[in-house]
C-alpha cells in the first residue's frame, strides 16, 4: 500500500511547483519588449482662419518664419492633399458634420450672430463630432471662433454640441449690423462662456483662448481629452499682437501669422509640462485660404490668397498632424482627405461611434497616421461653397441649385459648373496656376481621368440641400432681407479661380525691393 503521508507530499510539491510555473510567467510577461496599451489619446485639433501654405515656411513660404509650425511637421507628418472648403461657414459645418456641404446644406457662409433671421446650426438635427466623442467618455472642450449660432439666443449651443468647456469670440453678438463688431476678436474681445458674454479689457484675444485650454488640460489631464480650438487669427481685421505691438499696419498680417506660431508653442509646452505630450495628438489646420488682398512668396512663385476661389490655393489647406511615438515623424504624405474625413478620424482615434442616424461622406484616415497604412482609401476629394447665402421664405437657403465645384485626384482636377458639366481639366502638378485647360485633349490617361471624374459627378445629387434647422422666432438683429439677397445673388457672378500674380504685383502690393 502506498503511504497517505507521502502521498500528501507529493500532492504539495506539485502545487508548490505550479505557483512557481505560474509567479515565473506573470513575471516574465511583464518583461517583454511590448510597451504597455495607453489609454486613449488625447485630441487637439487647431485650426486657423484664413491662412494659405504660401504663409508657412515649413510649405515653402518665403516672406515669413513659422519656426514652431515647421517643428511640428518635421517631427510629424505633413499633408500635401488636404482640402478644406474655401469659406468659413462651408468649412466649419463640414468639419462638425462628416459631411460635404451639398448634404449638410451650409454651401453659403451665413454669419448667425450679425445676420440673424433666426438661422443657426442646429446641433440636434445634424451630426457633431463633439457629442459624438463626448458621449465616448471624453472631456471636450472649445475655444476661439464658433459664430454658427447667436449665444443671446442659444447660450447652451456649445454644450448642445458636444462641448461640455467653452471659451468662444461671440461672432460680433454686440455690434448689431455694424462692421466695427468684427474688431471684437482680438483686442478688448467680447467673448461668452458658461459665466455669460463680456468684454475683457486690455487683454487680447488669442490668449484668453489658449490660457483656458491650458487651464483646461490642467483640470482634465487624467481623462481623455478631445480640444476643439477653431483660432480667430490671422483673420482680419489687421491688428498688432502682443509680441509685435508696435508692427505698422503693412506689417501686421504677418505679425498675426507670427503670432499663431507663438501659440502653438505655448500649447505644446504645456502638453510637455503636464507630461501628456506623447498622448495627444495634434491636428494643425486652417479653414480656407488666406484672404484675396494679401501676396506671398512659396517655392519662388507668387501667390494670391485664395479664399472664396476653386483653386489650389483656396482649398489645399497646409495640414500637419504630429504625436511624439504614436503618429510617425518626417513623413510627407500626398494622401488624399478633405475636411469631411476630421469626423469619422476623430471618431476612430476616439473609439467612438458614429451617430447610426446620419449619413457621412468621409473617411477616416486614422490608419495612416497612425502607422498602419501608407495612404487613405480615397480615390478623390471635392471641395465647394462660400459666398452669401439667401433668404427664401426668411430660411437660410442655397443660392444655387447646384453649386459649382471642383473634385481631384492626386494628378487631375475637374472643374463643375453650376449645371452639373465638367468644363475644365487641369493638371496642377505641372501647372500650379491653373491656367492650362486640357478639356479637349486626346491624351488616353486625360480622357480617363475625365471619366472618373464624371462617374463621381453622377454619384452625386443633382440639387444642393439647404441647412436643415429648427428657426428659432426671435433674434437680436435682422440684417435686411432684400440687401442680404441682393449680396448672395450678386456673389453667383463670383469667380471660381483666383488671377495669377506678377512679379510686379507682388513687389508693387507688399513694398518689397
Amino acid at each position: 500500500m502506498i503511504d497517505n503521508k507521502l502521498i500528501d507530499l507529493r500532492s504539495l510539491a506539485y502545487k508548490s511547483l505550479t505557483i512557481i510555473i505560474f509567479l515565473t510567467s506573470v513575471f516574465l510577461s511583464g518583461c517583454t519588449s511590448e510597451k504597455p496599451i495607453k489609454k486613449k489619446p488625447n485630441i487637439l485639433f487647431i485650426m486657423l482662419d484664413d491662412i494659405g501654405k504660401e504663409w508657412i515656411s515649413s510649405y515653402g513660404a518665403q516672406d515669413i518664419s513659422t519656426p514652431n509650425i515647421d517643428e511640428l511637421a518635421r517631427t510629424g507628418m505633413r499633408f500635401e492633399n488636404a482640402y478644406s472648403m474655401p469659406q468659413c461657414t462651408p468649412s466649419r459645418v463640414t468639419l462638425l458634420t462628416g459631411q460635404y456641404p451639398w448634404r449638410h446644406g451650409w454651401v453659403n457662409h451665413y454669419d448667425v450672430p450679425r445676420l440673424g433671421h433666426g438661422g443657426r446650426f442646429d446641433p440636434i438635427m445634424n451630426p457633431s463630432f463633439g457629442r459624438m466623442i463626448r458621449d465616448a467618455g471624453y472631456a471636450t472642450c472649445a475655444a476661439g471662433k464658433w459664430q454658427i449660432n447667436d449665444f443671446r439666443l442659444e447660450p447652451e449651443a456649445m454644450v448642445k454640441a458636444g462641448f461640455d468647456e467653452y471659451c468662444m469670440w461671440t461672432g460680433g453678438e454686440n455690434g448689431g449690423p455694424s462692421t466695427a463688431a468684427s474688431q471684437l476678436r482680438y483686442w478688448d474681445p467680447y467673448i461668452h462662456t458658461k459665466e455669460g458674454s463680456k468684454t475683457y479689457k486690455g487683454q487680447f484675444g488669442e490668449d484668453i483662448f489658449s490660457d483656458f485650454i491650458i487651464d483646461f488640460m490642467k483640470k482634465n489631464k487624467e481623462k481623455p481629452m478631445m480640444i476643439y480650438y477653431p483660432m480667430c487669427l490671422p483673420h482680419g481685421p489687421l491688428t498688432t499682437t502682443p509680441a509685435e505691438p508696435d508692427a505698422p499696419k503693412e506689417d501686421q498680417h504677418e505679425a498675426m501669422t507670427r503670432y499663431t506660431d507663438i501659440i502653438l508653442k505655448k500649447l505644446t509646452d504645456a502638453l510637455e509640462e503636464l507630461k501628456i505630450r506623447d498622448n495627444t495628438i495634434i491636428v494643425w489646420t486652417t479653414d480656407n485660404g488666406t484672404g484675396t488682398g494679401q501676396i506671398g512668396r512659396m517655392n519662388d512663385r507668387y501667390v494670391r490668397g485664395g479664399k472664396m476661389h476653386l483653386t489650389e490655393n483656396g482649398l489645399n489647406a497646409p495640414f500637419i498632424v504630429n504625436c511624439p511615438g504614436i503618429v510617425p515623424a518626417g513623413v510627407v504624405t500626398d494622401a488624399l482627405v478633405d475636411f469631411t474625413d476630421l469626423l469619422p478620424t476623430f471618431c476612430d482615434l476616439a473609439g467612438a461611434e458614429m451617430d447610426k442616424e446620419f449619413t457621412y461622406d468621409g473617411h477616416s484616415f486614422a490608419p495612416l497616421i497612425l502607422g498602419k497604412s501608407t495612404d487613405t482609401e480615397r480615390q478623390w476629394i471635392q471641395g465647394l461653397g462660400g459666398r452669401f447665402a439667401m433668404l427664401v421664405n426668411d430660411k437660410v437657403t442655397s443660392v444655387q441649385e447646384f453649386r459649382d465645384r471642383v473634385i481631384r485626384d492626386k494628378e487631375y482636377k475637374v472643374y463643375v459648373d453650376t449645371t452639373g458639366h465638367i468644363y475644365e481639366i487641369i493638371d496642377f502638378k505641372n501647372d500650379p496656376d491653373e491656367q492650362i485647360n486640357l478639356i479637349d485633349s486626346d491624351d488616353p490617361k486625360i480622357l480617363a481621368s475625365i471619366e472618373k471624374f464624371q462617374k463621381v459627378l453622377d454619384g452625386l445629387p443633382k440639387k444642393d440641400a439647404s441647412p436643415v434647422y429648427y428657426q428659432w422666432d426671435t433674434s437680436y438683429y435682422d440684417h435686411p432681407a432684400e440687401q442680404l439677397n441682393k449680396v448672395a445673388l450678386g456673389g453667383k457672378k463670383g469667380a471660381a479661380k483666383s488671377l495669377p500674380v506678377t512679379r510686379e504685383e507682388y513687389l508693387e502690393k507688399t513694398g518689397r525691393k
